[in-house]
């Protein structure tokens, strides 16, 4: 998987809802049939939390050793929601070129 496509798709889950190192890459694991390697999942962490897109999502009284929990900014969101729309408007003119009708 491509570093951009991994940052897509850990953004993605995170829109769900706040998760930690594992619990992403088992939602990426569920959504994709893939589990992303230690460093893709690691290295599209750092991108995005450099980015502002995500942030740690400390739970009060939480050990700070602890895993760290990640959450979606308000940045990520509306970044994700236009990569979506745009991919989105890739695939339909894709399948049209394909001849292949929308579902």
């Amino acid at each position: 998987m491509h570093s951009t496509d991994a940052q897509m798709v850990v953004l993605t889950v995170l829109a769900d809802g706040p998760r930690h190192g594992y619990a992403i890459n088992t939602a990426i694991e569920e959504l994709t049939g893939r589990r992303l390697g230690p460093g893709s999942l690691y290295g599209a962490l750092t991108r995005l939390e450099a980015r502002g897109l995500i942030e740690p999502a400390t739970a009060e009284g939480e050990p700070a050793d602890r895993q760290r929990t990640m959450q979606i900014t308000d940045t990520g969101r509306t970044t994700l929601r236009t990569e979506l729309e745009q991919l989105a408007r890739v695939a339909q003119a894709g399948l049209r070129a394909l001849g292949v009708k929308p579902a």
